[in-house]
This record gives C-alpha cells, sequence and structure tokens, in this order.
C-alpha cells in the first residue's frame, strides 16, 4: 500500500461483555475507562469500532477521556470470520482442531468475512496520503486484531486463528513509508490492575 506519511494503529479488543453479549460487565467498562485514561496523550485523529454494543460502549467510555475526537463505527471493524483456510494450507498436526473451531460459525458469518476482512485492510494499514503522521484508535473484536497482525508480519491467511487478545488490552502496528509494517506492542495491559487483566483470554495461558 502506498502513502507518504506513518501510520499507527491503535487496536483493542473490547472490555469484557456481559453473558448475553448486549453491553459491557462492570469490570468492562473499568477497563475501557483505564485504557482511555492511558490513551489521553495520542494525538489521534478518529477512533474507529464496531457496531456491536460490546464494541461501541467500550469506545465511547475510551472517548470520554479523550479531546473530542470523532467515533466512527464501521462495519469493517466488527466480529466476522476473517478467512476460511483449506486442510492443505494448515500444520497438519492442527488441522483438525482449526477446523472445527471454523466450523463452528454460522454459513453467513463465514461468507460475509473474507470481503470485510479485505476492507479493513484497506482502509485501516498501511501509510496514509497525508503531510503529518496519523494515529488511529480501532475499538474491535478478538478476530479483527488476530487478522491485523498477522498481515502486519507477512503470515500466512491463516495465521489469525490461534492470536487471542485479551479485553482491553492494546496492540500498536506501525506503518511507515518505504518500509515493512512492524509490530510495536502486543496484548498489553500495563494500564489495568491485576485484577482486570487476562478477562477474555483462554484460561490456561493466563501469567
Amino acid at each position: 500500500m502506498t502513502g507518504t506519511s506513518t501510520r499507527y494503529l491503535y487496536l483493542v479488543r473490547h472490555g469484557e461483555a456481559l453473558p448475553d453479549e448486549s453491553g459491557l460487565t462492570e469490570k468492562g467498562r473499568r477497563q475501557a475507562v483505564l485504557l482511555g485514561q492511558r490513551l489521553r496523550s495520542v494525538p489521534f485523529s478518529a477512533v474507529h469500532h464496531g457496531p456491536l454494543p460490546r464494541a461501541a460502549q467500550t469506545a465511547r467510555l475510551i472517548g470520554e477521556q479523550l479531546n473530542g475526537i470523532p467515533l466512527q463505527v464501521s462495519e469493517a471493524a466488527g466480529d466476522y470470520v476473517p478467512d476460511l483456510p483449506e486442510r492443505d494450507e494448515l500444520p497438519a498436526d492442527s488441522a483438525d482442531f482449526l477446523l472445527r473451531f471454523v466450523d463452528q460459525f454460522t454459513a453467513e458469518e463465514r461468507e460475509r468475512g473474507p470481503e470485510l476482512a479485505r476492507q479493513a485492510l484497506e482502509r485501516f494499514t498501511g501509510p496514509v496520503d497525508s503531510h503529518e503522521t496519523r494515529h488511529e484508535l480501532l475499538v474491535t473484536h478478538n478476530f479483527l486484531v488476530g487478522w491485523l497482525v498477522r498481515h502486519a508480519l507477512d503470515a500466512p491467511k491463516w495465521r489469525w486463528l490461534g492470536l487471542n487478545h485479551c479485553n482491553a488490552a492494546l496492540t500498536v502496528i506501525r506503518y511507515a513509508p518505504g518500509r515493512p509494517s512492524s509490530v510495536l506492542f502486543y496484548n498489553d495491559m500495563r494500564h489495568l490492575p491485576v485484577e482486570l487483566r487476562w478477562t477474555g483470554f483462554p484460561s490456561e495461558l493466563h501469567i
């Protein structure tokens, strides 16, 4: 992708959601506020978020900690399956497990996801045509964070699978003209106290 100035993309998974996913838990609201406080000094040009309530509420709470940054809802920032791997693309020792995981989603989720994933790459990644460095915040879901990280690292398309992101953790990707994209940090939770960390992450991977 071409562009004249550097883009910093700040990726956030929504805060901890209620069981019915109609919004955030009290813990999720605290996570969002603390993340917004951490990001106060960043000169954001926009806050993008997915349309589902848990992402929209997280973006609103973060936005309240910033200085009048506009919130922009985007279907491409939503929750969907970004790529449907074929068996021969996958490592032989984990292909069965990964295919079972993808098969749990509805036909609609699997059909629309790849096109939305393409739109997300087009809209949110790469250097920008601007005279100034741009900082953008994307409040989204676990799958899209994994999709954008694997793209930044030039990993195979299927490698979004297995990349897990905690609620309200922060990942930052830098897209500079004439240079490879770089993941500056991933799944960073330093803004959260211990009792608010690791939500949304497989329990066996907590550290």
